[in-house]
């Protein structure tokens, strides 16, 4: 009997080897797994490449695990924002590498990864330095920009319900990332705020298809990042 479930966070996480290419899900605070990034940083994986939206808030979730050091380089679109203040100091120091991609191209190359399309041309960043190095085309009059699919070794990410064979359904803007880093990494571990009979979802409005996951851990009460920041809390 397929049966993904795990008993804990640091079980969930337990694999994630020094090196690794981790995608994590999350579009500022929606959708972020904050407790799967945690058991992160306390199970001490180091040198990773993270793909994500942002480089983090504050002083928990990505940011913390970007503040222990555990990561060597940041593929985002959004290095900089309100509250994020620990990529952007140990950037200027040339402490950690950044890959800067725009956020429709980020998607696009993630999806691309995920459906084992290995390259594809876009306008977006003709004539930036974002497109300097890279292979320029003119199809059809129009210069284009080529770009290569994302894959990772794990994807982390969030739902609000999942069976044990891994079906997942979102909590509205909480989806972004999460489907197509599912599609794109070897390994999927979810951090799910119900776990649902098998069944139970139905089958029309399941985002995320069991064959995309492998993991899955409950967390009833998941911590929101805009919370923990306001309350000017770290971790570990």
């Amino acid at each position: 009997m397929i049966n993904k479930q795990l008993s804990s966070v640091h079980e969930a996480v337990a694999g994630i080897h020094d090196g690794a290419t981790v995608m994590i899900g999350g579009f500022g605070e929606a959708g972020s797994p904050i407790e799967l990034i945690h058991a992160l940083i306390d199970q001490g994986a180091k040198d990773l490449t993270v793909i994500n939206n942002n480089t983090g808030s504050g002083h928990v979730g990505l940011a913390a695990l970007i503040e222990n050091r555990r990561v060597a380089k940041m593929i985002c679109s959004f290095p900089k924002s309100a509250n994020s203040f620990v990529f952007p100091d140990l950037y200027t120091k040339g402490e950690i590498e950044l890959e800067l991609v725009p956020q429709g191209t980020l998607a696009e190359r993630i999806r691309a990864g995920g459906a084992g399309v290995p390259a594809f041309y876009t306008a977006t960043s003709v004539g930036t330095p974002l497109a300097e190095g890279k292979e320029v085309r003119n199809i059809k009059g129009r210069d284009y920009v080529l770009e290569y699919g994302l894959t990772a070794d794990f994807a982390l990410i969030k739902s609000l319900k999942a069976d044990r064979y891994g079906n997942l359904i979102y909590n509205k803007t909480a989806r972004n990332f999460a489907p197509v880093m599912a599609m794109a990494a070897k390994t999927t571990i979810v951090q799910t705020k119900e776990f649902v009979e098998a069944g139970s979802i139905d089958p029309e409005i399941v985002v995320t298809p069991s064959i995309f996951v492998d993991l899955v851990v409950e967390v009833p009460n998941p911590l929101h990042e805009s919370e923990l920041v306001k309350a000017g809390e770290t971790y570990p």
